[in-house]
């Protein structure tokens, strides 16, 4: 089984956050194939750079976070590159008026649906938009 990692479950990994605990008991409580966007990448570092801003990371721990996680990424996950149908597909989603999706969530349920895997976040309203859209998320 495939499962694409979003940016909340990748945050909640490499730094100390309310969410860590059980991010770690879903990995280790299964084997998949670990997938990991170059988008999701993108998301992941934007929100540990935010919270070093706002003081809540010091320096030091969101450069060893972005180290830990280039580092597994790397041996532990399959990387993928956002195509330019996952945006066309994210904007297919984003004009459904019966779905409450962000942009970046649409662009992650593209890949995930793109990629055959089910999607991994710790956001409640991605994954009502994901399963409304036909894509198998778990639980976590």
């Amino acid at each position: 089984m495939k499962v694409y990692l979003d940016a909340s479950l990748l945050v909640a990994l490499f730094t100390n956050d309310a969410l860590t605990a059980r991010a770690e008991k879903f990995l280790r409580a299964r084997a998949p194939l670990l997938i990991v966007s170059d988008f999701a990448a993108a998301e992941f570092a934007s929100a540990v750079a935010r919270r070093a801003r706002m003081g809540e990371l010091k320096p030091y721990e969101a450069r060893s976070a972005f180290a830990d996680f280039d580092s597994w990424t790397a041996r532990a996950t399959e990387r993928i590159r956002i195509e330019p149908a996952d945006v066309a597909g994210a904007d297919a989603f984003l004009r459904r008026l019966d779905l409450s999706l962000r942009a970046p969530d649409a662009v992650n349920i593209a890949i995930a649906q793109r990629a055959g895997a089910e999607l991994a976040t710790f956001d409640d309203k991605m994954a009502k938009g994901a399963r409304a859209l036909k894509t198998s998320v778990s639980a976590i």
